[in-house]
């Protein structure tokens, strides 16, 4: 089977929550099996998952609804308590009962015991144990990392001591481990977000009447520098979990100047604000070269040792950055020293110099916006006389080349006893025959 990088354009013009993109990533294409078997495998109980279709402004689009037992039902429900929605809403609201045909997956387990929140801790423990890739844990581990912090700052107390309400409670949790598993089962590495559109006014939850967009939103939104696009809509569409999702995955805010879509999904809003309530998301091909911006990151150290710099570079790299190097410097008093280059975009400044400053004895990084320009390129697996091999392929003007990777190279060479070279050679040309 063919592997494919992704690139994901979400369409944000409704406003986006866990739900929206969960059925948004469905509807894509995503294997409702494999989001089963990691929602069959979590620690958590008191719910069942409902994938239907529904009609929004007489379209036929996606829902996904996290349905909760009595014992966790309202319990600071995201769309429901944490929002101000009531049971008489739902029941006037024709939208959420257009169901065609519902795939639905239950928990039986019984607790008689009262609910308590949840710490970051124990929800990260929660990820760590499910069944799922470890690049879906990584990705739902970041969102909860960026809630907890926007909850943290909201609240003004440690990031250890948040509890999380609102985005705490269970259909949350499924909300967001489920947009994990789906973006990694699409395979998407790129995701575009020009900006997030919001409305205005206040809204009622647990803590009272907030204004609009609510602090943990407006949190998300200045530490991952959002593009935010208020509307004359009289009510929330960004949810805190829909911007921890954007501040975790976004890539970069610009479309290409000419793209073609291969398959578009979209997933349905829980309220009508008069306007069509779906998050559209699309897979894209960019037609040309692209130009877009990158960052890159470099501070001079001279007293860690090779090992603390291969730590760094490698939690670096799990976490996002483009590409990491080193490059020997001489530095005042001639010491000898490594200059750190992190290539990364501009989503991921924060996280990128957070782990420089905790893994090197650094005091000081630069910051180097740049410009530069890339060749359409996709990664596929392609089938050889010696096995299988991954390879990347990019396209100009009509002439395509083949770079086949450096891990399916050896990994032939040692199974084969054969040399890198012709190892290489061969799959390479596979590789721009097909």
């Amino acid at each position: 089977m063919e592997a494919k990088n992704q690139t994901l354009y979400l369409e944000c013009t409704s406003g986006i929550s866990g739900d929206m993109t969960v059925a948004a990533l469905l509807d894509l294409g995503a294997d409702q099996e494999v989001l089963k078997k990691a929602l069959d495998s979590l620690s958590v109980d008191g719910f069942q998952t409902v994938i239907s279709r529904v009609k929004k402004a007489g379209l036929d689009v996606c829902d996904f609804n996290v349905v909760l037992d009595a014992e966790h039902e309202n319990h600071d429900h995201d769309m429901e308590y944490l929002h101000g929605h009531s049971h008489a809403e739902k029941d006037d609201n024709p939208h959420l009962h257009e169901h065609d045909h519902a795939h639905t997956h239950a928990h039986e387990h019984h607790h008689h015991h009262p609910h308590s929140h949840r710490g970051l801790s124990e929800i990260l423990s929660i990820i760590e144990h499910a069944d799922m890739t470890r690049r879906a844990k990584d990705t739902a581990a970041r969102i909860f990392k960026i809630l907890a912090a926007a909850e943290a700052k909201a609240h003004g107390v440690p990031e250890d001591q948040v509890h999380f309400h609102e985005v705490g409670a269970v259909d949350s949790i499924v909300d967001i481990l489920s947009v994990a598993v789906c973006l990694d089962n699409l395979d998407i590495t790129e995701v575009i977000v020009p900006a997030l559109y919001e409305g205005q006014g206040t809204i009622r939850c647990q803590h009272g009447i907030l204004p609009v967009p609510v602090p943990a939103v407006m949190n998300i939104v200045q530490a991952h520098k959002l593009p935010l696009q208020v509307t004359d809509i009289k009510g929330e569409l960004v949810t805190p979990t829909g911007a921890a999702i954007v501040a975790a995955i976004r890539t970069s805010d610009r479309l290409p100047d000419l793209f073609t879509i291969e398959k578009t999904g979209m997933g349905a809003g829980k309220r009508d604000y008069g306007l069509a309530g779906i998050l559209r998301a699309m897979l894209i091909h960019s037609g040309a070269e692209e130009k877009d911006r990158i960052y890159k990151l470099e501070t001079n150290i001279d007293d860690c040792s090779g090992e603390n710099l291969g730590y760094t570079m490698e939690r670096l790299m799990e976490e996002g950055a483009r590409d990491v190097h080193y490059i020997p410097v001489y530095m005042k008093k001639n010491r000898p020293a490594y200059q750190l280059n992190v290539i990364c975009d501009e989503g991921s400044i924060e996280r990128m110099e957070q782990i420089i400053f905790e893994e090197t004895t650094t005091i000081g990084i630069r910051r180097i916006p740049m410009e530069r320009t890339t060749l359409l390129r996709e990664c596929r697996t392609v089938q050889t006389p010696l096995g299988e091999a991954k390879v990347k392929v990019c396209k100009r003007q009509g002439v395509k080349r083949c770079f086949p990777e450096y891990d399916s190279v050896t990994a032939l060479c040692r199974a084969h006893g054969l040399h890198y070279h012709d190892v290489y050679q061969l799959i390479q040309r596979i590789g721009e025959e097909n």
